[in-house]
């Protein structure tokens, strides 16, 4: 099957079974390596069909008992499924049926896919409140399959940001890692805007607490000195409803 163009073509299939002997001593391993590479590069080709990022893959199939002793399956009626999990990234099992009405068998092959992509890393250990600039990230090609925080594929989608918590020097920034500057701070002067459809009103205040664009903050009108909330809409701006 040959797999869109986007896709880097790059395939390695690691084949590292028990024993001294040759890989190729035991027919069945062989057949039962076939089907499952062969399956396992059709449901990734259609797994990554949907994306237009340039994606590395790599297929390791685990151990195989070479004692296995079962006649080989004719090409016809030999079948693989994906047992587990439910998409074929990271530590996956291929159920490889055989439905011969001579001699049926089932066994369960395990294998790992590890998907590379280039993802967004720390050049520099980040300090918890550091805000990110374009200095501190680059793009790397890492394994992406088992990065349960999630990661990010653009610069952009990082700079600009403020890290919740350390980061490493060379680690792949997750989103749950980051989140949006201050706009206003505490004690900030800012200017409070009010509007309806027939009037429109700006007045000086004062933050009493500090929040990121699209947050609600206390804040003090100056000159009526009365406290409302209001939405952050940029900095040194908020909005009250009017």
């Amino acid at each position: 099957m040959q797999l869109p163009v986007f896709f880097i073509r790059y395939l390695i299939i690691a084949l590292t079974l028990l024993g001294c002997g040759s890989a190729y001593a035991n027919p069945l391993i062989d057949q039962l390596i076939g089907t499952t590479s062969t399956y396992l590069e059709e449901e990734i080709a259609a797994y990554l069909a949907s994306s237009s990022q340039d994606t590395r893959y790599e297929i390791s199939i685990n151990r195989l008992d070479p004692r296995l002793r079962l006649p080989l399956c004719p090409d016809q009626e030999i079948s693989a499924q994906l047992e587990s999990p439910e998409v074929p990234v990271g530590r996956v099992t291929v159920r490889v049926s055989c439905e011969s009405r001579d001699t049926p068998w089932r066994l369960f092959v395990p294998a790992t896919v590890d998907l590379f992509q280039q993802v967004v890393i720390s050049t520099r250990p980040l300090a918890r409140q550091e805000v990110i600039s374009a200095g501190d990230i680059a793009l790397r090609e890492r394994s992406v399959g088992q990065l349960s925080g999630g990661y990010l594929l653009q610069p952009e989608q990082a700079i600009g940001l403020r890290v919740r918590r350390p980061i490493s020097a060379d680690s792949v920034i997750s989103p749950n890692q980051l989140e949006q500057d201050e706009a206003v701070k505490r004690g900030d002067r800012v200017v409070i805007s009010a509007a309806n459809s027939r009037v429109a009103v700006r007045m000086p205040g004062e933050a009493l607490e500090s929040g990121s664009i699209g947050q609600q903050i206390r804040v003090r009108n100056t000159r009526s000195e009365r406290t409302v909330r209001a939405r952050i809409t940029a900095p040194g701006q908020v909005e009250v409803d009017m």
